[in-house]
């Protein structure tokens, strides 16, 4: 399973961005997808996850009401809609497959593939 991240980029406080992770191999469509993001001298973070069927989500509170991830499996591609970015929004944004698993999680840990990140800033 390999993974892309893209549309990372700067943006002015109050803006959107629309992050994507394609997906390459079968098993996107039984496989549940994560994004996390990384700033400058802090640990990995949960933003959002979706599930295999896409009927559960879930978000970190830090971004809950303003980001929403979503999928398409005729695309493989997953995809986090970010709106009223604000300057600690700022960080490089990865995505996550839980493959072989359907069921989301918060865990860093319990994701097996990874994209290469994609940077996002958000000035003040």
């Amino acid at each position: 399973v390999q993974l892309q991240a893209s549309g990372g980029g700067l943006v002015q406080a109050g803006g959107s961005l629309r992050l994507s992770c394609a997906t390459s191999g079968r098993t996107f469509s039984t496989s549940a997808m994560g994004w996390f993001r990384q700033a400058p001298g802090k640990e990995r973070e949960f933003v959002a996850t979706i599930s295999a069927d896409s009927t559960t989500t879930d978000y970190a509170d830090s971004v809950k009401g303003r980001f929403t991830i979503s999928r398409d499996a005729s695309k493989r591609t997953t995809y986090l809609q970010m709106n009223s970015l604000r300057p600690e929004d700022t960080a490089v944004y990865y995505c996550a497959s839980r493959r072989p698993y359907s069921t989301t999680s918060r865990a860093p840990s319990e994701y097996n593939y990874w994209g290469q990140g994609t940077q996002v800033t958000v000035s003040s």
